[in-house]
């Protein structure tokens, strides 16, 4: 690339990253021993310095927040559509410095750099439509002369708590819809990945600027667990959206649920694919290799498992082989790569770790398992796609491990594939390649896969926006995005008018004074 990929924070005026809320402001609250220096997995360089924010202006951007929801939820839908159009629109034109910015900061191919982009303007279209709906349902009344419906209201705040892996598609999804809805928002972005939020942030702020908005609107927190715990436990954020592993979830949910809060949660994937015998695995493996090393198999929606037909076992296991010898490893930002580094140092130990116990468990490692030296990189973070050989009962199997390791296990009929597609504690992606009805039709039936999404002749990974994304078990069961996810951000509340100058009781009640 001519450009580099932080010219759209020096384009942004960004100065230096101490922020405290919306406008981003730049404010020097953070004392000399709570700031971070952030480094690209890509090269090992680094690219600044953020503070953490302390507690007197976290209740500066509470008090801001609640303020800007006093106005923001008067405001007609449509027109708060208007305003996600807007920042779907400065998205557009900022798209390939943004995603070359999400790259290098996060790892990820340039490619899913700027698909990322894409979704977060693809979100604030389907936002934009949905400010013009946001129905409520008329329902007959037993009662003469009554009208019975529902209807929706926003909720207050929204605190978004979001990965390292999509730094600022999740935001986007959660803050489009809320926003539409009437809420609005505080993001604490994952503290591995504050600059591609702080750019976004810096977008929207002047957006809101240029149309005389409150701040408050959307609010940025960069911080640590422990302002992700706090926002769980405040009271005055009555939803929590947040994302990231399992165990992060369930400490989220027992914190809101103590206050009786709401929460979505979309936690830990373990994602298979399922080849039958009429499967066209020419076509297959295609999917199967992205979803395994797409974001260096850091997506909650990575392909992990691959549940083979006995028949078709060793010929799909030496194309597998033979495809993910192709993979090129290097800088993400080189679009004739394929894969870039994980995260950190410590992702790579966990992989490693990983494939160690695969082995102490009787799994065997047939490609893979090595680092990769790429030229002009200190990261030390780059490392080689795993296959990995192992029985359907593998303990290591149930685990999520953010790496791109692939376990390759056979089966002889599909309920028996559906049942190892469902024995593991995470609920997210699932998906079957096979060109026989009656085998997808049961794949897709009550008796197959448990996941929240369930594909056919297409991979684990990827999504469209229209669909409500999100799993079961141990993956939350939370759902973002399209559909009627929407409802997630709103209160919901049963109305009944009697327009009649009698007043009968429900269930036929006779009371009379």
């Amino acid at each position: 690339m001519e450009k580099s990929p932080l010219d759209i924070l020096n384009n942004l005026n960004i100065k230096h990253p101490f922020y405290s809320y919306s406008t981003g402001q730049e404010k020097k609250y953070c004392k000399e021993t709570n700031r971070r220096i952030i480094t690209s997995p890509v090269d090992g360089s680094e690219i600044g310095e953020i503070g953490f924010i302390a507690n007197e202006d976290y209740e500066n951007v509470l008090t801001t927040a609640e303020k800007a929801f006093q106005q923001w939820r008067t405001i007609p839908a449509p027109r708060r559509g208007e305003i996600v159009r807007l920042l779907g629109d400065e998205l557009r034109k900022e798209k390939e410095p943004l995603g070359a910015l999400i790259s290098f900061e996060m790892g990820k191919s340039l490619q899913e750099g700027y698909g990322e982009v894409q979704e977060m303007i693809d979100i604030c279209e389907f936002a934009t439509g949905l400010s013009r709906q946001l129905y409520g349902l008329q329902i007959q009344s037993e009662r003469p002369a009554h009208r019975l419906f529902e209807q929706w209201h926003p909720l207050g705040i929204v605190g978004v708590i979001s990965a390292f892996n999509f730094p600022v598609a999740v935001w986007a999804w959660n803050i489009a819809i809320a926003l539409v809805c009437g809420n609005v928002c505080i993001w604490k972005p994952s503290e591995k990945t504050p600059f591609a939020s702080i750019a976004c942030q810096e977008i929207f702020a002047k957006i809101l600027k240029r149309n005389n908005l409150p701040e408050g609107i959307s609010s940025l927190v960069l911080g640590d667990a422990e302002i992700g715990k706090k926002m769980a436990d405040d009271k005055r954020i009555p939803l929590i959206s947040a994302t990231g592993s399992t165990s992060m979830g369930r400490d989220v949910a027992q914190r809101v649920g103590k206050r009786l809060g709401k929460s979505i949660l979309e936690l830990g994937g373990n994602n298979a694919i399922i080849l039958y015998e009429h499967s066209d695995i020419e076509n297959s493996l295609p999917s199967l290799v992205f979803g395994a090393i797409g974001t260096a198999g850091q997506r909650c929606t990575s392909t992990r498992r691959v549940i083979v037909q006995e028949k078709i076992y060793d010929d799909f296991l030496n194309k597998l082989k033979d495809a993910f010898s192709q993979i090129r490893i290097g800088n993400p930002l080189d679009e004739e790569n394929h894969m870039g580094p994980l995260i950190d140092k410590e992702a790579v130990e966990n992989y490693f770790s990983t494939i160690e116990l695969a082995k102490k468990q009787g799994a065997k490692i047939v490609s893979g398992a090595k680092t990769v030296l790429v030229e002009n990189n200190c990261s030390q973070c780059y490392i080689t796609p795993t296959i990995i050989v192992a029985k359907s009962d593998l303990e290591v199997m149930k685990t999520e491990t953010f790496a791109p390791i692939v376990y390759v296990t056979k089966y002889k009929s599909l309920s028996e594939a559906i049942k190892i597609n469902n024995n593991v504690p995470q609920g997210l992606s699932s998906a079957l390649f096979s060109l026989s009805l009656r085998e997808v039709e049961n794949f897709l039936s009550s008796e197959g896969s448990d996941c929240g999404i369930a594909n056919i002749n297409i991979g684990t990974s990827g999504a469209e926006i229209g669909g409500a994304f999100g799993g079961e078990k141990d993956t939350g069961g939370g759902r973002e995005s399209g559909s009627d996810a929407w409802k997630s951000y709103m209160r919901r509340q049963t109305c009944t008018v009697n327009y009649g100058t009698e007043l009968p009781l429900a269930q036929g009640i006779k009371f009379n004074l």
